[in-house]
């Protein structure tokens, strides 16, 4: 039993999917309500709650940012085993996954089974149309039946706004989160310059993920379960799904429903799984403050920041960097499961 919702922009013909319920609280912001009107794939008309959330002062600074907020927050670190037991008849099981990079044929473990499967981007190093195939393979492989994938900065082909900046900036205006320039051939990504400016130009490359739902600012529910699927981040590197924090982002993030079950972004909020080696954080202001104040899914899954892979709470909303890859790019961090419960008088179909 599938559905799919694609809000503020034009529609997708998938295949549909379901979800449940979240709470939340904390940081002060002000606050403005409204109700807007958003339109299905199949024109009916559905009334959400939101409310206008503020901009923070230090947006442009989360690591500052994070300094003033975390002493209203809580975060406790979340230590879990894989499962080895089916779930209940009134679970779903999810397992994720984040930052392959093309990396699917060097892990050595087992996916763990499932009833829903997601990644959340960066399952290539620049989208080419290559690795986007290899992909689609490798993923209608595994046999969870619903396989859900949103694209990350580094799905250049996949953005179609992107404008390839390489040749009009210089490589320091290009940097990794290791302060290494993109625009070398550097082990880590193995793309040359080249090979980055021939990923752009592939067109229809969403095509070629036959084997899964690609969510793009889109709504998918799996047995009552709703999954928004968004990859936009702020602004790093002139990547791909790049916007300016702050107002932009928060237009973003305002698309996503007030009722989602389980948020999927590239991002991280600040404060959750977005610690980068350096120091900083890397984290999203505003998308911090959409989870818990408006949208207050149960689960937030992400990746995007390697380092911060694991499982976080603020006693309200579980959030979950899922990255696989590590800081070195070598895909060594185990898939994250967890257990949803369906909604009463929901069935798996």
């Amino acid at each position: 039993m599938y559905s799919l919702c694609a809000h503020r922009g034009a529609s997708r013909q998938v295949p549909f999917k379901n979800s449940t319920s979240h709470p939340l609280t904390l940081h002060p912001l002000s606050l403005v309500s409204s109700a807007h009107c958003v339109t299905t794939p199949k024109s009916s008309y559905i009334y959400r709650f939101s409310m206008k959330l503020a901009i923070h002062p230090l947006t442009a600074d989360p690591t500052a940012a994070w300094h003033e907020l975390s002493q209203h927050q809580k975060v406790v670190k979340i230590n879990t085993k894989l499962p080895t037991t089916e779930p209940p008849s009134d679970k779903l099981r999810v397992v994720c996954m984040s930052d392959t990079h093309s990396l699917t044929p060097f892990i050595k473990f087992d996916v763990p089974a499932g009833d829903v499967f997601i990644h959340a981007g960066d399952f290539t190093k620049c989208g080419s149309l290559q690795e986007v195939i290899e992909f689609n393979n490798w993923i209608g492989n595994l046999t969870h039946k619903h396989k859900i994938v949103i694209a990350g900065n580094h799905e250049l082909s996949f953005d179609p706004t992107f404008t390839h900046p390489f040749s009009v900036h210089t490589s320091g205006d290009h940097q990794k989160h290791t302060g290494t320039s993109i625009l070398d051939d550097i082990p880590t990504l193995g793309m040359s310059k080249d090979t980055l400016a021939e990923a752009i130009k592939t067109t229809n490359v969403k095509d070629y993920l036959t084997n899964c739902i690609y969510l793009e600012d889109s709504e998918i529910i799996v047995n009552g379960i709703k999954i928004y699927g968004t990859p936009w981040q702020p602004e790093f590197c002139k990547w791909a799904f790049n916007v300016p924090r702050g107002e932009a982002c928060l237009s973003k993030w305002e698309m996503i429903p007030s009722d989602t079950d389980i948020l999927v972004t590239h991002t991280p909020p600040v404060g959750h799984g977005d610690l980068c080696c350096t120091g900083v954080r890397a984290g999203c202001v505003e998308l911090l403050s959409t989870v818990q104040n408006r949208v207050k899914p149960k689960y937030h899954v992400f990746g995007h920041i390697h380092e911060g892979y694991g499982i976080s709470s603020d006693g309200k909303i579980i959030y979950i960097n899922a990255s696989t890859c590590d800081i070195n790019y070598l895909p060594s961090n185990s898939p994250i499961v967890f257990d949803i419960t369906l909604p009463p008088g929901i069935k798996k179909s």
